[in-house]
């Protein structure tokens, strides 16, 4: 059996204890339900208290649990009611358009995919969720970066690496990207991240009208532009992909 960490161990019965008791718990308490010297309790007490998962009340010194787990446990709520609305029209998309259908969400300083819909042939493709995209070069990435302040600041921020000799690098040409991005509701990335892809992404918002992740497609440069010019149809498809998965979330005027 592997082992485990046992601070880790002891943190994570703390939060539990927070969780499923009083509202607020004293250190003797929490040190004496727990088993534990209150020297130690105190020490992993502080390092929770310090990463927001832990709040001390000033006045009476009780401990209970902190805003960051609330952020955390949002964040999962929403990555997941994001994905269980998507699943149907994802498959729909990846039918109507002929090629892979991809679900993204800012993580750090990326996207990180969280559905994936093979391209409904026969060949042998390998399922990328859990994958990280560029933020500057993808268009799930210029997309999240478009609508997203937080994505839009890490992507600045970040090294914008060259992956191809079409890669915008250059701060502003990104930002002129983005403006357009904004200005027809979609973005495109043609060989900017892997030779001979092209792909096509739209934003997806939520009940507040928040950007809450994007979805596109992703193939082959010959099958995903026509005559030199990206397939209108395949930008539609990718679009009412976007808007249906929005007014699910509870999006209005999508």
């Amino acid at each position: 059996m592997a082992r485990t960490i046992q601070s880790l161990e002891r943190a994570a019965a703390m939060l539990r204890l927070l969780a499923g008791g009083e509202r607020r718990l004293g250190l003797s308490d929490i040190a004496s339900s727990l088993d534990l010297a209150k020297g130690t309790a105190h020490g992993i007490l502080r390092t929770l208290q310090q990463e927001g998962f832990v709040e001390q009340d000033a006045t009476s010194g009780r401990y209970q649990l902190g805003a960051e787990l609330l952020r955390l446990g949002n964040s999962y709520l929403d990555v997941h009611e994001l994905r269980a609305r998507a699943l149907v029209w994802t498959d729909d998309l990846a039918r109507s358009t002929g090629e892979s259908a991809y679900l993204g969400v800012l993580h750090q300083q990326g996207v990180l995919i969280v559905h994936h819909v093979f391209r409904p042939d026969d060949s042998r493709q390998v399922l990328e969720v859990g994958a990280m995209q560029p933020l500057h070069s993808t268009a799930l990435g210029k997309v999240l970066s478009a609508y997203d302040p937080v994505a839009h600041s890490e992507a600045v921020e970040s090294a914008r690496e060259a992956f191809t000799a079409q890669t915008l690098t250059d701060l502003e040409d990104f930002e002129a990207v983005l403006d357009l991005t904004r200005a027809r509701g979609w973005a495109a990335d043609v060989e900017e991240t892997w030779e001979g892809v092209a792909s096509v992404a739209a934003p997806i918002h939520d009940r507040r009208r928040m950007p809450v992740g994007a979805v596109g497609i992703t193939g082959a440069v010959e099958r995903v532009r026509r005559d030199g010019e990206l397939r209108p149809e395949i930008v539609a498809a990718v679009r009412d992909c976007a808007r249906a998965v929005s007014r699910d979330l509870g999006a209005q005027r999508f």
